[in-house]
């Protein structure tokens, strides 16, 4: 992507205009993993019903996707609804349900326009047969798209995932001798793609919440009290520049030369 793509729909002299200058195309994240937190509060703080938080978040989600995607970010992923999330209300889990539909039916167009191929990582096999339709019809209508890959994280557990990367190994016959860390990372739900390398919490909240803990090990991780409902593109382009300040050592020690200076 370019700086040109990236600019198209910002106005200029914006203070969006001035960041999106600030970013260093040949440094970008590969993948960008975002907790999406802060939509209860945000309704709270406005007296309305939980479900309006919920409702708000997908304008920043629309926003994140596309914003990500003219940046040149080879994958996203959004944690929309873990495996502790059932424990919440019935009327709240379906009304996100619903939500989730929608979102797909309304962005399936823009999606397909900015080349973008849709897929979900989780437990899959418990969700309602009609949401399980509406999913497969999503990821049926972009499978061809070669641009960005965005995830949604839909009935996810890091843990969980890390459960059932064991057991489809054993399933495979793979010898306990023949398992290391890179062929173990082939039965995660995220085979393939490369590790986070940015992680996005809004909301303030200082944990992964048993977000892609095999994923995150050497992520850098950027916080935010922004409420998801109220992060938009200036956020996300923040949270990037910030990412590429960072001083990235895998756990490595910084050459004697480079502290001296």
């Amino acid at each position: 992507m370019s700086l040109e793509q990236i600019l198209e729909g910002i106005p200029r002299g914006s203070a969006d205009e001035a960041l999106a200058r600030e970013v260093n195309f040949e440094t970008l994240p590969a993948h960008i993993a975002v907790i999406m937190d802060g939509n209860g509060r945000w309704a709270a703080q406005r007296h309305l019903p939980r479900v309006e938080g919920h409702r708000a978040g997908i304008e920043s989600v629309r926003a994140v996707v596309e914003t990500s995607a003219r940046l040149g970010i080879r994958v996203l992923t959004l944690y929309a609804f873990s495996v502790e999330n059932w424990k919440r209300p019935a009327a709240e889990v379906g009304m996100l349900m619903t939500l989730l539909k929608r979102y797909l039916r309304l962005e399936l167009d823009t999606l397909n326009r900015n080349n973008i191929r849709f897929a979900v990582i989780g437990r899959t096999d418990e969700l309602a047969p009609d949401v399980l339709d509406e999913l497969a019809a999503g990821q049926e209508a972009t499978a061809q798209n070669t641009g960005m890959l965005f995830n949604i994280a839909l009935n996810y557990g890091g843990r969980a995932e890390i459960v059932d990367a064991a057991r489809r190994a054993i399933e495979a016959g793979v010898a306990p001798a023949e398992l290391d860390e890179r062929r173990f990372s082939e039965f995660l739900y995220t085979a393939g793609q490369p590790d986070p390398d940015l992680l996005i919490r809004t909301s303030g909240e200082m944990r992964v919440s048993n977000f892609l803990l095999w994923q995150i090990a050497y992520a850098e991780i950027w916080v935010t009290d922004t409420l998801w409902p109220d992060f938009r593109r200036r956020h996300l382009l923040e949270a990037v520049l910030a990412y590429q300040k960072r001083d990235r050592r895998y756990g490595g020690i910084k050459p004697a030369a480079a502290l001296s200076r």
